[in-house]
């Protein structure tokens, strides 16, 4: 494998050998991804909440017609992290992403802090998008009048007679099952499911452009300059999604050449639709009248619009279900990772024999965001996302200055322009944000925390692949 010893929680992953096969057959991925897949999968990680109700929530409370500006800023501070990952993307063509790029630049502990910080927020993540979607779902239903029993619309405490959110959990299910079908067959639903949600969007760009009245956007700044910053720091977490999509490198037909393309064609994308959608959404009503949680729906109602306004509301499910795809890929490949270099049991690191993707972990994901998503209120579930993200993009931002200047001689693909510049925007932005989280989210990080130091310090540590290499150089010499 190319291993090399190293100094016990700083050993690290040798770069001059990533290239290289890890593990038995029985532990080895698929490359079935071309470059639009890729990118599929990071556009349909970024687009969702984001366009359908994150705008309407910033424009009306926060920003006003600004709220273009906040998602432009936003957007600016997520490039710096997505050039750091690009150029990582492009060199160390391994599953794992930010866990994989901080164990072979910053050393095993980095690696695994993040590793493990990751399992959790990419598991939230996917509970948190699947209550939204039973959310819709209800509405929609309702809409129809087909009135569902009480007990299987929403987690105990969130109305009267609630029970369990029934849809959310089964749709957890439904998205593992289909990752079990094998990544190509999973990549090509993927690829059609955002390409129809694109599509949706873009209906509501061009027709919403027709019914914009510029008297809407005055005043631009309702909320001062420092309401387009606040906005800023609450749409940021719609602006990401590429650094999941980048955990799918060892899928990739030629990850060293598409994953950096992918990363930054799925952000900028994404950053278009989303300012050109804000234009529309602010254009057509006024601010104050804006839907915080439907904005687009409500919009398009206003101007007599009501079937487009239902298109648009099929459009948001489909929408935010790309979401809990790319999420759930990442945290299955993530730990899959982990668990191939030996941090976590290598049972967890077996591929079906049929489809070559890791089915236990996928099960295993499955089955424990469909358990958050039926029993935890969404904000409770939300609580549980963002900050193990916001320390992802410091530690690439990080190892992505570290390592140009250690080793300017590897060969990359993608190189991060304006170095150190750019990746210390990264790092500053996502420091920045992490103090706009609540207290309660600390209290559970740091749970989370000292667990995953229990088990790394007690199994990790002494099992992994790193640990088992630095024995076995050490063992000649004692012998001698």
């Amino acid at each position: 494998m190319g291993l090399r010893a190293g100094q016990g929680v700083l050993r690290r992953k040798p770069i001059d050998h990533i290239e290289e096969p890890e593990g038995a057959a029985s532990q080895q991925l698929t490359r079935a991804l071309g470059l639009w897949q890729l990118t599929a999968i990071g556009v349909g990680g970024i687009i969702g909440a984001g366009i359908f109700t994150l705008a309407g929530t910033v424009a009306n409370g926060k920003a006003g017609p600004a709220v273009l500006i906040s998602f432009l800023i936003a957007g600016i501070a997520s490039a710096a992290a997505a050039f750091s990952y690009a150029e990582f993307a492009g060199l160390i063509p391994k599953a794992g992403s930010a866990y994989t790029y901080g164990y072979a630049v910053l050393g095993e502990i980095a690696g695994w802090f993040i590793g493990w910080d990751l399992l959790l927020e990419y598991t939230a993540i996917v509970a948190v998008v699947a209550i939204g979607i039973s959310g819709y779902f209800g509405f929609l239903l309702g809409e129809v009048g087909l009135d569902l029993p009480h007990w299987m619309l929403g987690a105990p405490g969130t109305g009267p007679g609630h029970r369990v959110d029934l849809f959310a959990a089964v749709l957890c299910l439904l998205i593992a099952y289909l990752l079990t079908l094998g990544i190509k067959n999973a990549a090509r639903f993927e690829t059609m499911v955002v390409a129809l949600k694109v599509l949706v969007v873009i209906v509501v760009i061009v027709v919403g452009f027709f019914h914009i009245d510029t008297a809407n956007y005055h005043p631009f700044f309702p909320f001062g300059v420092s309401g387009a910053f606040t906005g800023a720091a609450t749409v940021f977490f719609a602006v990401f999604g590429y650094d999941a999509m980048s955990t799918a490198a060892e899928e990739s037909k030629d990850a060293q050449r598409h994953m950096p393309k992918a990363i930054m064609y799925s952000l900028v994308i994404s950053m278009v639709l989303y300012v050109l959608a804000c234009l529309v959404l602010t254009g057509m009503q006024n601010y104050k009248s804006i839907d915080p949680e439907s904005g687009f729906s409500t919009a398009f109602k206003s101007v007599g619009l009501d079937k487009l306004a239902d298109v648009i509301a099929v459009g948001a499910i489909i929408g935010i279900l790309t979401v809990m795809f790319t999420f759930m890929l990442g945290v299955t490949r993530v730990w899959f990772s982990m668990s191939r270099d030996g941090l976590l049991p290598k049972w967890f690191a077996k591929t079906s024999e049929t489809h070559h993707v890791p089915t236990r972990v996928t099960w295993i994901v499955g089955c424990a965001s469909a358990v958050i998503a039926g029993f935890l209120p969404i904000g409770e579930a939300a609580e549980l996302t963002n900050i193990g993200i916001l320390l992802a993009f410091v530690v690439v931002c990080v190892a992505v200055i570290v390592l140009r200047y250690k080793r300017p001689d590897l060969p990359r693909t993608f190189r991060t322009p304006g170095m150190p510049v750019v990746p210390a925007i990264g790092v500053c932005f996502s420091l920045w944000l992490i103090t706009f989280l609540e207290w309660q989210t600390w209290v559970r990080f740091a749970v989370w925390f000292v667990i995953g130091m229990v088990i790394y310090f007690s199994y990790s540590y002494r099992r992994s692949e790193l640990a088992k290499a630095e024995r076995e150089s050490a063992e000649p010499a004692g012998d001698a």
